[in-house]
């Protein structure tokens, strides 16, 4: 806060008050110098104490001095005149804001510990301002690596100067109230690294732990180091000293001229830092403090009283908002700093920045380790930050948490505030990956002098263990509360120091007693007699037995000692195997050490204790540990790349020259080029401050300095995001992306608000892709060329993504079942790679609407390169009937996807009924596929990770997921045993309803009236032509106007000029079929129909002979016609046959019915339950046909055509299986009774004697053969086109075949312009009906089936053009690429 500049000062004479809180205070009136026009009072008195014959406040800063400074900006330059340096008064006036006032008494142990932000203590809510990965955009203006002082410099001004920022953090968000107390949550919290290096082992590289865990223990070769890893970086276990660089180290000669030659250039910095940290010292009317009384006790026999003092520190000892607007507590005075501060007392960059930056629209992800910069590509302005998530329990994949980095684009600028060790780390790994650096990357680091040391089992009580509830009346106190300051009046300004005390956190307590007395090099007090060696002893006694919190005990009376000084500047880091590893030689042995160490003996002696080194010291070999490492990037002294990493500003240099990285800047530790012999926050804070403020002058931005209000940390920030000023292309992309972000968030919000569960794991998968814009088919076959392509061309792929559900109730009971995915694929064949996936979708068990009996598990996603290239992911998972009673098959089929990548399109373009047919529109670019690998299987069980409020909810949330996938997984491993399915109520999946323009009813000349179905032509520029198509048995006129499939046969020959003609005729779906019409029978109805086309529509001139085109039994019965002469040959033009025509041979299946049975079927059918047999059939069904229901499941047949569709079996009894499952869609196969009527048993006998005999026949009792030699000559002439399905198994291909033979043999090769009159094509991968009904028909059957009917009425020249319609447009943009 602002300090006050006093314009007068009072001269009455001051008492020297060595009291506490407990004593008596003399109250006096005092005026107090005018601070910003006002002068203030105060009645209560506050203790001072004396030093230099100056007194200096112990309640609150300067800035509390009036209530109009707390409402100043907290960026107004304060007056730089230290406190010390003036005399203060014993009654200082404060002034409070909003919600401030006073601790009111000693904090009881309730104060200790936050134990809820929210309303209600019960719910244990914590403020979240860092957001999770999946609502990170791809690119922002800039991104500020670290969360520290100088990351959270960075990311508040960069937000209050209107930038959008991005800050990443590789340890978790955790607020007070959540941070270990106990041991045995601190050892989970801890990550060791480094280089294990004690003097009598060989050293080896060690890494361990949680590496997002809060405490980080590097291991060097002559020291190491501790920082944290949290929001808040390591002000989160700092001693939270604010303790300002002596001139004389800012003058030394490693430092740049511009602060070398301009010392006291800082101070407006330092001033901008104590505006938002708002340091204070301890006040004088608080609890009296052992260890701080025992400091100045040991200053004083140390000859430095003059030295002791006080010292400021970021610890609040009133209520109310800090200077950012977040509502604080005052100190519990739990010692607990080291672990972590509970009570809310801590003024943090937590805080303090980032929860400014929070407020002013920054966007802050943790569990995101940062490991290396890079420039974007030419196409791109800025940087690259690659990252490693460790969310997700992404960590168990070992091998790919490091290897397939995240990233997100630095439009501008990078701010590196990772700390020393973190920032330099990165700017080691991103030289080695080709980033220009200067050389001294990585040199000139230093410890800051830092000594550890223990006086053990003094004459005094020190109090010096930390505790989590400490007694009001007994407490332990901030961390460090006091200093002996010895840094001027020495000659070689190198020697100066600074001593404080310290508390121990209560994670220790268990071992720290044997700790001390084991460790080796202790020195002893000398001197002692007996009483005082027997008081020592018991004293050591009583902690082993009573604990370390046994107030006459040896750990009671142990004080901390912590010195910051100035060691030889000389250490560096380097990468072995990719991993940090400090090289602090010599650090530990140095004669300045040991005279430090010296000093800490005598204070120690003084008072009666052992003095013990700290463990590294006396384990490892003489050597330190710090908690403070600085350098490794510093500023050159020269202003050259030969002397220094940056420049005076944090800029990192090109190389050894003067040119800088423009917009990556460091502003952390690692720029300190020397130990600072003090505590170095409060200069890494004021040096970043500094460096962001010349980067806003040097980019014209303007930091706003506006007050913020008190903080709703369960709200929203006051101020937006900040959105960039780009071209139409990206603002488009941008409004896009910002819906995108909108709906993502608020799923999560509405999961947190509703105190929802989730569910999540983390998956890689490889494989091949190739790149072939060509590869436009959907299935199997295609995807094996592309991937056994890719293989050979070493195409390889892989993806590293993260589900998660933030409410498990979506991904079980909404019918996509979908969850979010986020992470990266890697396709070095495709440009941009590696690719961001964020906010994807991943669909559990997806019904696959383009197979019967499927499910899908899906993968869709936009994701963008580093180039900035968009792309779409789609891939899919087939868990068909196939994995029936198979575990093999169904691992293989949840292990291999399927993948298309096509280019991206915008949202409003990417519209369709589902999901499968999304993710397949654009243009291809690759396909291929890819699949997990057991290890990686093994990794992905043990990331599943259920998430909520409590152990129940996630145990609940476990056990909802897995059963519902178990569920699943069981119905179709155990398809052949679920229950039927029977015919639903309602109609689904109708999206092309084909209605006919008109509808004839003809009489065949036996009096059966039957229905004639037309369609016009939608193509008119072709001349119209008829089109006469007969279905075959049981069925009507949908199996071409199919209304379940987009692009029907009718679609098809409409828009080829073609009038259709479809005959429902007596043995199809109509009433009369029941009446034992035979295929003899039908021929009439054909009859009739030609003559009413003929009569009708021959537009007044001469009936043509009309094309027809006839499937299965129809094209039996026309066949009858033809060959008996009922029907005019001359009245067709030609002929299309499909599957059979005069010579029906059944397959294997249905001989093995009639041969292999007793009875033949059709007469024990009729014997038992009548004439009619039902395709169609229902739950309230007759028991019979209820238990047939259940029996047909049982009749024998390839796994891939398992389903337990009951009117499918059925269909199967009686004709055989009509299809190939795979080319059904959903809703055919599940709406399929609505397409198939029945069957008469007289019928049934027809068919199968003539499919047994191998040639049609007349009605009985005579059945004559009708494919006599005389009969077939009336074919002359006539074009016939033969087609069966290659895996047809009603009819055998044999059918086509013979009559192709028969043909031949009568006619020859024919005398057509093309010399061919008779063909026969058999149709790979299809059936028998799908060759009609067929959800890819219109590729697969319809185009050559069309050519021949072209071929033969417009001619040989004849080449059919695609309209410009409906059909056309959805096939050029994928929406029918099944």
């Amino acid at each position: 806060m602002p300090s006050v500049v006093p314009d007068g000062t009072v001269t009455s004479p001051i008492p020297d008050i060595m009291t506490t809180g407990a004593d008596d205070i003399v109250t006096t009136e005092l005026e107090m110098p005018a601070t910003n026009g006002i002068r203030g009072r105060k009645l209560n008195g506050t203790k001072t104490w004396p030093a230099n014959k100056y007194e200096r406040r112990s309640s609150g800063s300067a800035s509390d001095a009036s209530v109009d400074t707390f409402n100043h900006s907290i960026y107004e330059q304060p007056n730089t005149g230290s406190a010390w340096d003036r005399p203060l008064h014993s009654h200082e006036h404060f002034g409070f804001g909003d919600h401030q006032e006073e601790a009111g008494g000693p904090r009881s142990r309730a104060y200790s510990r936050i134990r809820s932000w929210g309303d209600d203590p019960k719910t244990t809510q914590f403020p979240r301002i860092s957001k999770p990965v999946e609502l990170m955009r791809h690119s922002y203006d800039c991104v500020v690596i670290g969360s520290g002082y100088g990351g959270g410099v960075a990311a508040s001004r960069m937000a209050r100067a209107g930038e959008s920022v991005c800050l990443l953090e590789r340890g978790k968000e955790r607020w007070p109230g959540e941070y270990p107390d106990g041991t045995g949550d601190a050892v989970g919290q801890v990550h060791y690294s480094g280089e294990f290096a004690p003097t009598w082992l060989p050293s080896k590289l060690v890494e361990g732990g949680d590496p997002t865990g809060m405490y980080h223990l590097i291991f060097g070769n002559g020291q190491n180091a501790v920082v944290c890893n949290g929001l808040g970086g390591t002000s989160l276990m700092n001693a939270n000293v604010y303790l300002e660089a002596d001139k004389e180290t800012l003058q030394q000669e490693a430092w740049p001229e511009e602060i070398r030659d301009h010392p006291g250039s800082l101070d407006e910095y330092y001033a901008k830092a104590a505006a938002v940290l708002e340091p204070e010292e301890y006040p004088l009317d608080w609890p009296k403090l052992p260890k701080l009384d025992l400091l100045e006790r040991q200053a004083k026999y140390l000859n430095m009283s003059e030295k002791f003092r006080r010292v400021k520190q970021t610890t609040r000892f009133r209520n109310g908002p800090n200077s950012c607007g977040v509502e604080m507590h005052p100190s519990a005075l739990t010692g607990q700093d080291a672990t972590g501060l509970n009570d809310g007392s801590k003024n943090t960059t937590l805080v303090t920045y980032l929860a400014d930056a929070w407020n002013w629209g920054a966007d802050m992800f943790c569990e995101a380790e940062v490991r290396y910069v890079t420039k974007a590509p030419s196409n791109q302005s800025g940087y690259i930050v690659y990252f490693a998530w460790h969310g997700r329990n992404r960590g168990h994949f070992r091998a790919n948490l490091h290897g397939d980095l995240m990233w997100v684009h630095a439009r501008k600028a990078v701010f590196l505030g990772a700390g020393a060790v973190g920032s330099t780390e990165i700017l080691l790994r991103s030289r080695d990956m080709g980033l220009e650096l200067s050389e001294k990357v990585g040199q000139n680091m230093s410890g800051n002098g830092d000594i550890l040391g223990f006086g053990y089992n003094t004459d005094y009580e020190v109090n010096g263990m930390g505790r989590p509830s400490p007694s009001p009346y007994h407490p332990v106190g901030p961390c460090i509360t006091g200093i002996i300051d010895n840094r001027e009046g020495h000659e070689n300004p190198l020697d100066g120091y600074v001593l404080e005390e310290g508390t121990m956190p209560a994670a220790l307590a268990p071992f720290l007693q044997t700790m001390l007395e084991l460790l080796p090099g202790s020195v002893e007090p000398t001197g002692e007699g007996l009483v005082d060696r027997t008081k020592a002893h018991l004293a050591s006694i009583g902690s082993r037995f009573l604990g370390p919190y046994f107030r006459k005990g040896a750990i009671e009376k142990t004080q901390v000692y912590l010195i910051m000084s100035h060691d030889s500047n000389q250490a560096y880091l380097a990468l072995k195997d990719d991993k940090p590893v400090l090289e602090f030689v010599g650090v530990g042995r140095s004669d300045h050490v040991k005279k430090l160490n010296g000093i800490l003996e005598k204070a120690t002696r003084a008072v009666g204790g052992t003095y013990v080194r700290n463990p590294w010291y006396s384990l490892l070999g003489q050597q330190q540990v710090t908690v403070h490492p600085i350098g490794g990037a510093v500023m050159a002294r020269d202003g050259t790349g030969s002397t220094g990493a940056t420049n005076h500003r944090g800029q990192l240099f090109t190389g050894s020259g003067k040119e800088v990285h423009e917009g990556l800047i460091v502003t952390d530790a690692a720029v300190i080029p020397t130990a600072l012999g003090a505590n170095p926050f409060a200069t890494i804070t004021a040096l970043a401050e500094r460096s962001v403020e010349h980067y806003c002058k040097e980019h014209k931005l303007t930091i706003d300095t506006r007050k913020n209000s008190t903080l709703d940390l369960f709200g929203s920030p006051e101020h937006d995001h900040h959105r960039g000023k780009n071209g139409w292309k990206e603002h488009i992309e941008e409004a896009q992306e910002v819906e995108r972000l909108q709906n993502a968030s608020n799923a999560i919000s509405a999961a947190q608000r509703m105190n929802d569960t989730g569910f999540g794991f983390t998956e890689v998968m490889s494989g091949f892709i190739h790149k072939d814009k060509g590869l436009k088919r959907d299935n199997i076959d295609t995807y094996e060329l592309a991937a056994r392509t890719a293989k050979s061309l070493s195409e390889t792929a892989r993806f590293f993504l993260s589900v998660q559900s933030f409410n498990v109730k979506y991904i079980i009971k909404d019918p996509s079942h979908r969850a979010m995915l986020t992470g990266t694929f890697v396709c070095p064949t495709l440009e941009g790679s590696p690719f961001m996936v964020q906010r994807g979708d991943f669909n559990l068990f997806l019904l696959d609407r383009k197979a019967p009996g499927t499910r899908n598990l899906t993968y869709d996603f936009d994701m963008r390169g580093i180039n900035g290239r968009k792309l779409h992911f789609h891939g899919y998972k087939v868990v068909d009937s196939s994995v029936a009673l198979s575990p093999v098959h169904f691992w293989k089929s949840t292990s291999t996807l399927y993948v298309t990548i096509t280019e991206s399109l915008p949202d409003s373009k990417r519209t369709c009924a589902d999901a499968d047919e999304c993710g397949l529109l654009g243009d291809i670019v690759a396909k291929g596929i890819m699949k997990i690998q057991p290890q990686d299987f093994l990794s992905e069980v043990l990331t599943l990770t259920p998430t909520g409020s409590s152990i129940f909810k996630k145990v609940m949330s476990a056990g909802n997921f897995l059963t519902f996938f178990t569920r699943k997984s069981l119905s179709l491993l155990l398809a052949p045993l679920t229950p039927l399915q029977y015919p639903s109520q309602t109609y689904s999946g109708f999206v092309n309803n084909t209605s006919p323009t008109k509808t004839l009813k003809v009489t065949a000349s036996d009096g059966v009236v039957t229905s004639l179905h037309v369609w016009e032509p939608t193509n008119y520029e072709v001349e119209t032509k008829n089109l006469f198509m007969i279905p075959g048995a049981a069925v009507d006129h949908q199996i071409y106007a199919l209304p379940t499939i987009r692009y029907n046969a009718v679609n098809y020959f409409r828009r080829a000029g073609y009038r259709v003609f479809v005959s429902v005729h007596r043995i199809g779906m109509l009433m009369v079929a029941q009446n034992d019409w035979t295929t003899f029978d039908t021929r009439l109805d054909f009859k009739a129909c030609l003559e009413a086309i003929r009569k009708d529509y021959s537009g007044g001139k001469e009936p043509e002979p009309v094309y027809t085109i006839a499937h299965c039994m129809g094209s039996v019965a026309l066949s009858t016609g033809l060959l008996d002469g009922t029907i005019p040959a001359k009245w067709i033009k030609g002929l299309t046959c499909s599957q059979v025509f005069m010579n029906p041979i059944w397959n294997t299946m249905n001989m093995l019915k009639i041969m292999a049975l007793p009875i033949a079927g059709d007469t024990a059918y009729k014997t038992i339950a009548g004439n009619w047999f039902s395709f169609s059939t229902s739950k309230n069904d007759s028991f019979f046909q209820r238990g047939l229901n259940e029996l047909l499941r049982l009749m024998p047949d390839e796994r891939k055509e398992i389903c337990n569709n009951a009117s499918c079996h059925r269909c199967t009894m009686a004709l055989g299986r009509c299809w190939n499952h795979r080319n059904l869609n959903e809703a055919t196969h599940r709406q399929i009774d609505r397409f198939f009527g029945g069957v008469s048993m007289t019928l049934m006998h027809a068919l199968m004697r003539q499919g047994y005999e191998g040639s049609v026949m007349g009605n009985g009792p005579l059945f004559e053969r009708l494919d006599t030699r005389e009969n077939v000559r009336r074919l002359k002439g006539m074009p016939i086109l033969l087609f069966v399905g290659r895996d047809n198994a009603v009819l055998s291909p044999e059918s086509t075949e013979r009559t192709y033979e028969v043909l031949t043999d009568a006619f020859g090769a024919g005398d057509d312009i093309s010399g061919v009159q008779y063909r026969r094509r058999v149709v790979p991968d299809y059936g028998h009906l799908d060759c009609w009904m067929g959800r890819n028909a219109w590729k697969d059957v319809y185009p050559f089936v069309r050519e021949e009917v072209d071929r033969v009425v417009r001619g040989e020249e004849y080449r059919f053009q695609e309209p410009p319609d409906k059909f056309k447009e959805m096939v050029e943009t994928g929406k029918l690429l099944y």
